[in-house]
């Protein structure tokens, strides 16, 4: 193990036997903020602290060993004792370096979901409502909560725009790696002579921003229009001017909602959304500057960039970013993203792993 990963590992058990002690003696009900503080440092820390605790073990253990191979006697099971000890200690190390990543601070976080329809006319807006299933699907069997915030139907079915919001623990790790392009290969029910076509969506995952103190917006910057709700909904949000829309000056970003009948919900969905968008942009301007000096694997989460293909006739998705391609298209339609999910972020972690031991 290489002396700065120690000597950091050993800064962390240090601070972790601080926060035992201030624990041991603290009084929630006295200032219950900061023992909330502690307690969620003490449970970030403790993976680590456990795993570095039983690799210093391997170590002792591996001395032990060596020293009982001089004895004649005990070569043989010592040699023994010697391989297992250190095939356990690569394995520690491994997951060692993995747990001393860089943390994502939006990890944890909920996360806003928009699915647009690109090329192909009406076979993209019935693709966009099929993604828009899919990671519907995918929320429902981690039990998240899923909350359309907009939606523009089209004509013959499916979205030419829908924006969700999804809530749970962990939401935006996991899909944080589906923004970009989605193209489909398949025969369109509009298709009369049975031809495949090839459509595409983009998909845009934006970490949800902090009521305060993630992204402050000037009122001053952004111009609210109010309009009447167009498509279902009933008299009441037809007849009156209940949608929203939002436009920042600055950048030029508009967000407009009208799902709901209250015009004060509306605004302020646009608005968490707007918030989010900006959070986006700030995040992909510091990533294109991380760029720099390294490319990041798993894409640079451009819009425009080509992530992934569904090709029907096939029966396969294919991820063109760690080239991985699965043949059980319907189950990943229906939401069972994990395996893509976590090769994604395998491949993530192993690139950070290569940075890590190149400096």
């Amino acid at each position: 193990m290489k002396p700065s990963i120690a000597s950091k590992l050993a800064q962390l058990t240090a601070r972790f036997d601080d926060l035992e002690r201030q624990l041991a003696g603290a009084d929630a009900t006295a200032d219950l903020d900061r023992y909330r503080t502690l307690t969620r440092e003490h449970a970030e820390l403790e993976p680590v602290v456990r795993l570095y605790g039983a690799w210093r073990q391997g170590r002792h253990d591996l001395a032990t060993a060596q020293d009982m191979a001089t004895d004649p006697e005990m070569r043989e099971f010592a040699e023994a004792e010697i391989r297992a000890t250190r095939d356990t200690l690569g394995r520690l190390e491994d997951e060692l370096r993995r747990q001393l990543l860089p943390k994502d601070p939006n990890d944890a976080r909920n996360v806003f979901v928009e699915v647009r329809a690109g090329t192909g006319g009406d076979e993209s807006a019935l693709f966009a409502g099929d993604l828009f299933r899919m990671y519907s699907r995918f929320a429902e069997r981690r039990h998240w909560r899923v909350e359309l915030v907009s939606a523009s139907p089209a004509e013959l079915g499916g979205f030419k725009e829908v924006i969700a919001k999804i809530v749970g623990d962990g939401a935006y790790s996991q899909l944080k790696f589906e923004s970009g392009g989605h193209r489909v290969q398949r025969v369109p029910v509009t298709e009369t002579q049975g031809r495949i076509h090839t459509s595409a969506c983009t998909v845009a995952v934006l970490p949800e921003a902090d009521a305060v103190g993630d992204i402050v917006i000037n009122p001053a910057e952004l111009r609210i229009d109010t309009f009447r709700a167009s498509g279902a909904g009933g008299q009441h949000i037809n007849k009156t001017d209940s949608a929203v829309r939002v436009t920042h000056l600055p950048t030029g970003l508009v967000v407009e909602c009208q799902d709901d009948r209250s015009q004060h919900r509306n605004k302020s969905q646009a608005l968490a959304v707007l918030a989010a968008r900006l959070k986006d942009l700030q995040m992909r301007e510091q990533a294109a500057r991380t760029a720099a000096t390294r490319r990041s694997l798993i894409g640079s989460g451009d819009r425009s960039e080509r992530i992934r293909t569904y090709n029907f006739p096939q029966g396969r998705v294919t991820d063109h970013r760690i080239n991985l391609t699965l043949y059980r298209i319907e189950k990943i339609m229906d939401g069972e993203l994990d395996e893509l999910a976590s090769a994604l972020i395998a491949e993530h972690q192993a690139e950070q792993l290569t940075g890590m031991s190149e400096e």
